[in-house]
């Protein structure tokens, strides 16, 4: 099984409700772009990379398809077989860009899994679940209204609910999170997310405010640096999500002591294969985890959801996909849904799903002999 052709594509997921807010942007639309690798016996794998804007993180949608026109050529003809060799190849072509090397990686694990008979969760380990928590991401709003849709996501099913803050006054976010845990108490694990958008004081200060209600604090400020000054002056958990920009930041932040916990991104650490090295990591040190991205349609959420379903439950944070804030699915088929705040793991060989033919337009680009 050989790389005949490479079809690179752009989707366009606006926002559903308008605006998704958080404390370093507001986001009404987001550009996929999506890899299909078509071998010469007639397979085809998909991947996708969907950052979310250009300032989440140092992702854009433009670099993605730059990097991806640097890669895609040094592959055609290369044998599916060794994920770790085509690995090397990628490297060979270009160095770093690893949420743009995720897109391949998805897509060749994709191909492996459809070749072999079995779903990509076996390729990654095996799955020890057949059904993984989601968790739902409350963005920047009012107290009372974010309060009630909380309450809302619990009904729904929801176990876990990200509560997002900063970009404001700090009594607002104060205000906010004592009206959730108001709202939906004990029901639902709690996670107050900063996005890097409190300073260290501050941080200390919402911490010693909302000292009685048990939740864990999520990348609270910008640096790793600056979060290790927490360690010792907060009393909540503190996990690191943006901070984790590949698998040596996640390593150090192990060695340090300074990460109870993490918030997982499958294209930011370079795809699923590098995933189960930091998932291994995390299991040594007992350390929970979420496995999810940025954003992006049918083929992360479906990466996603395989990844998290090979966690050990009681360190499972719970898959977040952009599901519940888009609409439509590239595969109306199989779509990847969140049902009473759970997501079946697919069981079809591969990723278990594909776009279909057709509704992603034109190749912005074709690769190949």
């Amino acid at each position: 099984m050989r790389i005949d052709r490479i079809n690179l594509y752009s989707a366009q997921l606006p926002v559903k409700g308008g605006v998704y807010r958080m404390a370093s942007a507001d986001v009404e639309a987001l550009d996929s772009t999506l890899v299909e690798i078509v071998t010469d016996d007639g397979f085809a794998g998909w991947g996708e990379t969907c950052p979310i804007g250009p300032v989440y993180q140092p992702h854009h949608a433009l670099g993605a398809r730059a990097a991806i026109a640097e890669i895609a050529p040094g592959l055609i003809g290369s044998e599916i077989a060794s994920i770790r060799l085509l690995a090397k190849q990628m490297d060979e072509c270009l160095n770093g860009h690893g949420y743009a090397k995720a897109a391949f990686d998805m897509a060749f694990l994709d191909l492996l899994g459809q070749k072999l008979g079995v779903p990509v969760s076996t390729l990654l380990g095996g799955a020890l679940t057949d059904r993984v928590p989601a968790y739902y991401s409350l963005i920047v709003g009012p107290p009372d209204e974010t309060a009630r849709i909380a309450a809302d996501k619990v009904t729904a099913g929801y176990p876990r609910l990200q509560v997002k803050i900063g970009g404001r006054n700090l009594e607002e976010d104060v205000a906010v999170i004592h009206k959730v845990w108001e709202a939906v108490g004990y029901k639902a694990r709690i996670a107050v997310d900063g996005n890097r958008g409190l300073t260290v004081a501050s941080a200390i200060h919402l911490d010693r405010l909302c000292q009685a209600i048990p939740f864990v604090f999520e990348q609270p400020c910008n640096t790793m640096d600056e979060i290790a000054t927490l360690k010792g002056r907060v009393t909540h958990p503190v996990y690191l999500d943006e901070s984790t920009e590949d698998q040596n930041a996640v390593l150090r932040a192990i060695s340090l002591g300074i990460a109870d916990g993490f918030g997982f991104k499958v294209t930011r650490l370079g795809g699923l294969s590098k995933m189960t090295t930091v998932r291994d990591l995390c299991a040594i040190r007992s350390l929970p985890h979420s496995c999810d991205d940025a954003w992006g349609g049918d083929i992360i959420a479906a990466a996603c959801v395989h990844l998290a379903a090979t966690v050990e439950p009681r360190r499972m944070e719970g898959a977040w996909i952009a599901q519940e804030y888009i609409k439509g699915h590239f595969d109306a088929k199989n779509p990847v849904v969140i049902r009473q705040g759970h997501i079946a793991v697919p069981q079809r060989p591969g990723l278990g799903v594909k776009p279909e033919p057709g509704m992603l337009g034109k190749p912005v680009a074709i690769y190949g002999l």
